[in-house]
C-alpha cells in the first residue's frame, strides 16, 4: 500500500482554523487510511491507501471542510514525490529553515516568477509542482511578492526532509 504526505493549507497558522492533529488522525482513519502519522502542529499528515493520489486529496479535503465549515486545501504527494523535492532542493548554500517549499495544487505556469517582486534578495525556482524559495533573511518580515505562492502551502526544507524520512521509515 502506497504512503502518502498530505500537507494542509492554512490550518494551525496564526490562530486561523485551529485542528487539533489527533482530531486530523481520526479524521484520516475514519476515511481508511492506514498507519497514520501527524508531524508537528502545521498540518502534515502520513498515511498508506490504496487509493490514488487524487482520490485521497479529494477524500481528505472534503471531509476537512465538513468538519472546518470551509475546505483548507489539502496538496498530497507520494513517498518517492517527496524525496524527490529534498532531494533536488536548489539554493544549496542556503540554511534549510530558510529554504521553503511552497507545495501548489497543480503545476506552475512557466512565467510563475516573472511577477517576482524580491526586495531582500530572496531567489525562487520552479520545481514540478513546487516552488522552491530561499529566504536570506528569513520568512516572517520578508516583502517578497509572488503571486503563484497564493494558491500553496510552505514548508521548511528541514520540515521536508523529516517528513521523507518517516514516509521512507513507514515503506520500511
Amino acid at each position: 500500500m502506497p504512503v502518502y504526505i498530505a500537507l494542509l493549507r492554512a490550518v494551525n497558522v496564526g490562530g486561523t482554523g485551529a485542528l487539533p492533529m489527533a482530531e486530523l488522525k481520526t479524521i484520516c482513519e475514519g476515511l481508511g487510511f492506514a498507519d497514520v502519522k501527524t508531524y508537528i502542529q502545521s498540518g502534515n499528515v502520513l498515511f498508506r491507501s490504496d487509493e490514488s493520489e487524487t482520490t485521497v486529496e479529494e477524500k481528505l479535503d472534503a471531509a476537512l471542510g465538513q468538519k472546518m465549515g470551509k475546505r483548507p486545501g489539502v496538496m498530497v504527494r507520494s513517498r518517492k514525490e517527496f524525496d524527490a523535492i529534498a532531494a533536488n532542493a536548489p539554493f544549496p548554500d542556503a540554511k534549510p529553515n530558510l529554504l521553503l517549499v511552497y507545495f501548489l495544487p497543480e503545476k506552475p505556469p512557466a512565467d510563475a516568477l516573472d511577477k517576482m517582486v524580491a526586495p531582500d534578495g530572496e531567489e525562487a525556482k520552479l520545481g514540478t509542482c513546487e516552488i522552491y524559495v530561499h529566504y536570506p533573511n528569513g520568512s516572517g518580515r520578508s516583502k517578497l511578492k509572488l503571486p503563484a505562492l497564493k494558491p500553496g502551502t510552505s514548508r521548511n526544507l528541514n520540515t521536508v526532509r523529516k517528513l521523507a524520512d518517516m514516509a521512507a521509515a513507514m515503506e520500511g
